[in-house]
């Protein structure tokens, strides 16, 4: 599914219970795994692109998912893959205190377990008698909506909606997804309609968390299994990010404004040469990649002499490029952030994996399917958010990005 849900890196979140909080003034973090997943590895830039053009269409709607048939459709000819990368974290589900690694979702907002490890009902489960059902592009799933009480780390929420899965497709090695995207996205998919309050929404309101926002810190790695991500909930670990955190509302362009969307332009070099001029799109923890319209992959592609690989669909450079590939470089509001040489190409420890050369270097800068224009016209993926400290305010409508230890880091 996701990069998938993220593509083909996965990230695992993992906590450890402790005590159950009931107000807590001070924000609460949570350790999050990382995964690789070497089976769905081989289609990364289609499980993206997948994802993208059903988010595009979905935006458009309003939001709305599409139905399960529609899914099923659209899955046809479509690699299905949890994605490559994947942040998942164990989620405690009722009395049983049974353990669900889900995949951690800024791209979606329902969440729902059972892809893997079967949901068992207690004294605590109430059955809303509603269908659910969400595609996110390369998987989707098809099943019951209950109420529970979930458990993340020291969050404990009662009464949390979340799907029980029946049929689920591209969720290979996790549980399913902990969604953390705007609340407008999971209206209408359930079968009795209207909004289902989000982790997030349910934590702030019960008093568990002084503000509705969630931080997100993740670091590079070479590694196809490994804990070096952290969510924090109700505000933000300066431990994590370096300098001030900038913020920016989101965009007000359609259909990226459905996300957790925003303005930015992208320029390669210190000749500023453009890339994609000032546009919508999102930011999303369920893609792997960094997805840029065509057009502007044209002008990325000119800009640096790659040339595209057949085996993994993505842009591939040759040594002496890479040693004068320069830095791009995000503008978003009235900061600009650099993504340098090293940020920009896929981990060499785990080419193969993707079906590449052992000694290639390919570019995670791809291919988003589609021409500048549409109103989502990029996608930050987990390819530039482990590079940077990102922060969904949802109670503000605002995006915050800094600068890390490994910013700069050469890693890959």
């Amino acid at each position: 599914m996701l990069a998938h849900l993220l593509p083909i890196v996965s990230l695992a979140v993992a906590a450890v219970v402790a005590k159950p909080v009931v107000v807590r003034d001070s924000p609460i973090s949570l350790s999050i795994a990382r995964r690789f997943n070497v089976t769905a590895a081989a289609n990364v830039l289609k499980a993206d692109q997948a994802r993208a053009k059903v988010l595009k269409n979905q935006g458009l709607a309003g939001g709305k998912s599409a139905s399960f048939k529609s899914a099923a459709a659209a899955a046809i000819g479509v690699p299905v893959t949890n994605g490559a990368r994947h942040t998942s974290h164990p989620m405690y589900v009722c009395a049983t205190r049974l353990v669900h690694n889900l995949i951690v979702d800024t791209g979606s907002s329902n969440t729902w377990v059972g892809a893997d490890t079967a949901y068992v009902q207690t004294s605590s489960s109430v059955d809303t008698g509603d269908e659910v059902e969400v595609s996110y592009g390369s998987g989707f799933f098809f099943g019951e909506e209950f109420l529970d009480t979930v458990t993340l780390g020291d969050i404990v929420i009662t009464g949390q909606s979340i799907g029980v899965s029946e049929f689920a497709i591209g969720f290979d090695g996790v549980d399913g997804i902990l969604g953390l995207g705007p609340v407008d996205l999971t209206e209408e998919t359930t079968s009795s309609g209207g909004e289902i309050p989000t982790v997030i929404d349910n934590a702030f309101s019960q008093g568990i968390i002084s503000s509705a926002l969630v931080g997100i810190s993740f670091e590079p790695t070479t590694e196809i299994s490994v804990t070096n991500g952290e969510l924090t909930f109700g505000g933000t670990d300066s431990s994590k990010f370096t300098g001030d955190i900038a913020y920016v509302p989101v965009t007000s362009t359609s259909p990226a404004s459905a996300y957790v969307g925003i303005d930015q332009s992208i320029t390669y070099g210190s000749a500023g040469t453009p890339i994609l001029s000032s546009t919508a799109g999102i930011t999303d923890t369920g893609t792997t990649l960094v997805l840029i319209a065509s057009d502007a992959l044209a002008a990325y592609q000119t800009a640096t002499g790659a040339v595209a690989d057949s085996n993994t669909g993505l842009l591939k450079i040759t040594a002496d490029q890479f040693a004068n590939l320069e830095s791009l470089f995000f503008n978003i509001g009235e900061n600009t952030y650099e993504f340098t040489a090293n940020a920009q190409i896929w981990p060499r420890a785990l080419n193969t994996a993707i079906g590449g050369d052992a000694d290639g270097i390919y570019l995670i800068v791809a291919d988003l399917g589609s021409n500048s224009g549409e109103g989502l016209d990029f996608i930050d993926g987990f390819a530039f958010l482990e590079r940077f400290y990102y922060v969904w305010d949802v109670a503000n409508a605002r995006v915050g990005f800094a600068t890390t230890s490994f910013t700069d880091a050469t890693t890959n």
